[in-house]
Protein backbone atom coordinates (compact mmCIF):
# COMPACT_ATOMS: atom_id res chain seq x y z
CA UNK A 1 0.00 0.00 0.00
CA UNK A 2 2.61 2.65 1.11
CA UNK A 3 4.49 1.55 -2.57
CA UNK A 4 1.28 2.49 -4.36
CA UNK A 5 0.93 5.37 -2.62
CA UNK A 6 4.43 6.45 -3.18
CA UNK A 7 4.58 5.99 -7.22
CA UNK A 8 0.57 6.97 -7.40
CA UNK A 9 1.69 10.13 -6.39
CA UNK A 10 4.91 10.82 -8.17
CA UNK A 11 2.69 9.85 -11.25
CA UNK A 12 0.31 12.82 -10.35
CA UNK A 13 4.02 15.00 -9.48
CA UNK A 14 5.43 14.99 -12.66
CA UNK A 15 2.13 15.34 -14.59
CA UNK A 16 1.45 18.60 -12.30
CA UNK A 17 5.12 19.94 -13.32
CA UNK A 18 4.54 18.68 -16.73
CA UNK A 19 0.97 21.08 -16.83
CA UNK A 20 2.23 23.88 -14.99
CA UNK A 21 6.17 24.33 -15.02
CA UNK A 22 7.87 25.85 -18.22
CA UNK A 23 10.81 24.30 -18.22
CA UNK A 24 11.59 20.57 -18.05
CA UNK A 25 8.69 19.35 -20.36
CA UNK A 26 10.55 16.88 -22.13
CA UNK A 27 12.27 15.36 -19.20
CA UNK A 28 8.81 15.12 -17.39
CA UNK A 29 7.18 13.50 -20.21
CA UNK A 30 9.73 10.37 -20.18
CA UNK A 31 9.15 10.10 -16.44
CA UNK A 32 5.80 10.01 -16.38
CA UNK A 33 4.57 6.38 -17.51
CA UNK A 34 7.39 5.43 -15.78
CA UNK A 35 6.07 5.31 -11.72
CA UNK A 36 2.31 3.26 -12.68
CA UNK A 37 4.88 1.28 -15.24
CA UNK A 38 7.11 0.24 -12.42
CA UNK A 39 4.03 -0.70 -9.64
CA UNK A 40 3.06 -3.19 -12.05
CA UNK A 41 6.09 -4.84 -12.75
CA UNK A 42 6.88 -4.98 -9.18
CA UNK A 43 3.32 -5.65 -7.43
CA UNK A 44 0.61 -6.99 -10.59
CA UNK A 45 -1.77 -6.13 -12.18
CA UNK A 46 -4.36 -5.17 -9.51
CA UNK A 47 -2.02 -2.62 -7.67
CA UNK A 48 -1.27 -1.01 -11.26
CA UNK A 49 -4.67 -0.56 -11.58
CA UNK A 50 -5.29 0.69 -8.01
CA UNK A 51 -2.14 3.19 -8.83
CA UNK A 52 -4.10 4.74 -12.00
CA UNK A 53 -6.86 5.33 -9.96
CA UNK A 54 -5.76 6.49 -6.82
CA UNK A 55 -3.51 9.18 -9.21
CA UNK A 56 -6.46 10.34 -11.25
CA UNK A 57 -8.54 10.85 -7.88
CA UNK A 58 -5.94 13.18 -6.28
CA UNK A 59 -5.31 14.91 -9.66
CA UNK A 60 -9.12 15.09 -9.90
CA UNK A 61 -8.78 16.67 -6.01
CA UNK A 62 -5.92 19.17 -6.99
CA UNK A 63 -6.49 20.26 -10.72
CA UNK A 64 -10.36 20.02 -11.22
CA UNK A 65 -12.81 17.19 -12.76
CA UNK A 66 -11.77 18.14 -16.43
CA UNK A 67 -7.69 18.37 -15.75
CA UNK A 68 -7.04 15.88 -13.48
CA UNK A 69 -8.44 12.91 -15.75
CA UNK A 70 -7.17 14.66 -18.94
CA UNK A 71 -3.82 12.79 -17.71
CA UNK A 72 -5.30 8.98 -18.99
CA UNK A 73 -4.93 10.16 -22.35
CA UNK A 74 -2.34 8.72 -23.50
CA UNK A 75 0.20 8.33 -20.44
CA UNK A 76 -2.33 6.87 -17.59
CA UNK A 77 -3.70 4.25 -20.43
CA UNK A 78 0.11 3.74 -22.09
CA UNK A 79 2.08 3.58 -18.51
CA UNK A 80 -0.79 0.65 -17.62
CA UNK A 81 -0.46 -0.88 -20.81
CA UNK A 82 3.87 -1.00 -20.44
CA UNK A 83 3.33 -2.39 -17.43
CA UNK A 84 1.25 -5.04 -17.90
CA UNK A 85 2.78 -6.15 -21.01
CA UNK A 86 6.48 -5.77 -19.29
CA UNK A 87 4.85 -7.84 -16.30
CA UNK A 88 3.63 -10.39 -18.32
CA UNK A 89 6.66 -10.87 -20.22
CA UNK A 90 4.91 -10.13 -23.35
CA UNK A 91 7.61 -9.26 -26.71
CA UNK A 92 8.67 -5.09 -27.21
CA UNK A 93 7.01 -5.96 -30.56
CA UNK A 94 3.58 -6.19 -28.62
CA UNK A 95 4.07 -3.19 -25.92
CA UNK A 96 5.88 -1.19 -28.90
CA UNK A 97 3.16 -1.19 -31.24
CA UNK A 98 -0.04 -1.01 -29.22
CA UNK A 99 1.82 1.57 -26.68
CA UNK A 100 2.20 3.82 -30.21
CA UNK A 101 -1.64 3.04 -31.31
CA UNK A 102 -2.23 4.08 -27.51
CA UNK A 103 0.06 6.96 -27.60
CA UNK A 104 -1.53 8.56 -31.26
CA UNK A 105 -5.03 8.20 -30.22
CA UNK A 106 -4.71 9.78 -26.65
CA UNK A 107 -2.76 12.31 -28.34
CA UNK A 108 -5.63 13.44 -30.74
CA UNK A 109 -8.05 12.85 -27.65
CA UNK A 110 -6.05 15.67 -25.50
CA UNK A 111 -6.02 17.76 -28.53
CA UNK A 112 -9.95 17.68 -28.93
CA UNK A 113 -10.45 18.26 -25.03
CA UNK A 114 -8.31 20.63 -25.00
CA UNK A 115 -9.46 22.12 -28.07
CA UNK A 116 -12.93 22.44 -26.33
CA UNK A 117 -11.32 24.02 -23.21
CA UNK A 118 -9.42 26.84 -24.84
CA UNK A 119 -12.20 27.94 -27.40
CA UNK A 120 -10.33 27.31 -30.45
CA UNK A 121 -9.19 23.99 -32.57
CA UNK A 122 -5.87 23.03 -32.03
CA UNK A 123 -5.82 20.50 -35.07
CA UNK A 124 -6.14 23.43 -37.56
CA UNK A 125 -3.03 24.47 -35.57
CA UNK A 126 -1.32 21.80 -35.85
CA UNK A 127 -2.37 21.14 -39.39
CA UNK A 128 -0.88 24.83 -40.42
CA UNK A 129 2.32 23.64 -39.10
CA UNK A 130 3.01 20.60 -40.81
CA UNK A 131 1.75 22.72 -43.65
CA UNK A 132 4.32 25.54 -43.05
CA UNK A 133 7.18 22.10 -42.73
CA UNK A 134 5.73 21.01 -46.49
CA UNK A 135 6.10 24.58 -48.23
CA UNK A 136 9.51 25.01 -46.57
CA UNK A 137 10.55 21.32 -47.33
CA UNK A 138 9.42 21.93 -51.11
CA UNK A 139 10.79 25.04 -51.26
CA UNK A 140 14.61 23.78 -49.80
CA UNK A 141 13.75 21.27 -53.19
CA UNK A 142 13.20 23.50 -55.32
CA UNK A 143 9.92 21.70 -56.19
CA UNK A 144 6.54 23.89 -57.79
CA UNK A 145 4.58 22.01 -55.70
CA UNK A 146 1.70 22.82 -53.54
CA UNK A 147 0.27 20.09 -51.09
CA UNK A 148 -3.42 19.75 -50.59
CA UNK A 149 -5.81 19.60 -47.31
CA UNK A 150 -5.69 16.23 -47.23
CA UNK A 151 -1.79 15.87 -47.67
CA UNK A 152 -1.22 18.04 -44.62
CA UNK A 153 -3.59 16.32 -42.93
CA UNK A 154 -2.03 13.03 -43.41
CA UNK A 155 1.47 14.69 -42.74
CA UNK A 156 0.18 16.02 -39.82
CA UNK A 157 -0.83 12.37 -38.48
CA UNK A 158 2.27 10.70 -39.86
CA UNK A 159 4.13 12.91 -37.61
CA UNK A 160 2.08 12.14 -34.22
CA UNK A 161 2.87 8.63 -35.08
CA UNK A 162 6.67 9.48 -35.78
CA UNK A 163 6.55 11.19 -32.44
CA UNK A 164 5.03 7.88 -30.56
CA UNK A 165 7.62 5.64 -32.29
CA UNK A 166 10.45 7.45 -30.90
CA UNK A 167 9.00 8.18 -27.48
CA UNK A 168 7.23 4.50 -26.54
CA UNK A 169 10.63 3.10 -27.77
CA UNK A 170 12.46 5.45 -25.62
CA UNK A 171 10.21 4.59 -22.73
CA UNK A 172 11.37 0.62 -23.42
CA UNK A 173 14.52 1.70 -23.07
CA UNK A 174 14.26 3.76 -20.02
CA UNK A 175 12.82 0.81 -18.20
CA UNK A 176 15.69 -1.38 -19.72
CA UNK A 177 18.16 0.32 -17.94
CA UNK A 178 16.60 1.67 -14.80
CA UNK A 179 14.16 -1.19 -14.19
CA UNK A 180 16.78 -4.30 -13.10
CA UNK A 181 17.91 -2.02 -10.38
CA UNK A 182 14.68 -1.55 -8.74
CA UNK A 183 14.78 -5.16 -8.76
CA UNK A 184 11.92 -5.27 -11.68
CA UNK A 185 13.87 -6.37 -14.57
CA UNK A 186 11.62 -5.99 -18.14
CA UNK A 187 11.70 -8.63 -20.95
CA UNK A 188 14.78 -8.38 -23.03
CA UNK A 189 14.23 -6.24 -26.19
CA UNK A 190 14.47 -8.18 -29.59
CA UNK A 191 17.82 -8.95 -31.13
CA UNK A 192 16.88 -6.17 -33.78
CA UNK A 193 16.66 -3.92 -31.60
CA UNK A 194 19.45 -4.42 -28.60
CA UNK A 195 22.26 -3.09 -30.48
CA UNK A 196 19.98 0.14 -30.46
CA UNK A 197 18.80 0.24 -26.22
CA UNK A 198 21.62 -2.44 -24.43
CA UNK A 199 23.91 0.25 -23.48
CA UNK A 200 25.67 0.36 -20.35
CA UNK A 201 23.05 0.93 -17.46
CA UNK A 202 22.37 4.52 -16.26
Amino acid sequence: MMESSYLSAAFALIWIALYYLPIGGAVFRLALPLPLALLQVRRGLRAGFEGLILAVLLLVALMGPVRGPLVLFPYGFLSFWLGFCWYRRLSWWVSWVFGVFIGSIGFLVRVFVLSVLLGENLWVVITRASAGLLDRLFELLNLPFSPELAQVQIMAIALVVLQEVIYVLVLHALAFWIFPRLKAPIPEPPLLLYGLVALDPL
